[in-house]
């Protein structure tokens, strides 16, 4: 099992930035997929942004491309959510989310396919 810590989360104005941190420990040996998803009040958790093992693909949700990137410099350290020009809309808990093993690009979308989660860290931007 992995253990994810997120940070970086905050306050901030519309237009803003943040940075998004998300640390696995447990299994340092492993690489692992990782991903952002994120959970608004009254609302479903979607996805947001994910990397590959490799680092190579890096699928994102529409609704961020563009404004957001993640980022890692390799399978065991930390993986980043650079997030621009953010909207009120933003706002959300963001959760940070592992997968083991090998699968495909689109996978990467679907939270049902990563094997351990962190704890969340809330975005919240005003207008």
């Amino acid at each position: 099992q992995v253990q994810l810590v997120e940070s970086g989360g905050g306050l901030v104005q519309a237009g803003g930035s943040l940075i998004l941190s998300c640390t696995p420990s447990g299994r340092p040996d492993n690489n692992y997929a990782m991903g952002w998803f994120r959970q608004a009040p009254g609302k479903e958790r979607e996805f947001v942004a994910a990397i590959s093992i490799s680092g190579n693909d890096t699928p994102y949700a529409d609704s961020v491309k563009g404004r957001f990137t993640i980022s890692r410099a390799n399978g065991k350290n930390p993986v980043y959510l650079q997030m621009n020009s953010l909207k009120p809309e933003d706002t959300a808990v963001y959760y940070c989310a592992a997968r083991r093993g090998p699968g495909s690009v689109r996978s990467l979308r679907i939270e049902s396919t990563y094997d351990d989660w962190g704890q969340g860290t809330q975005v919240t931007v005003s207008s």
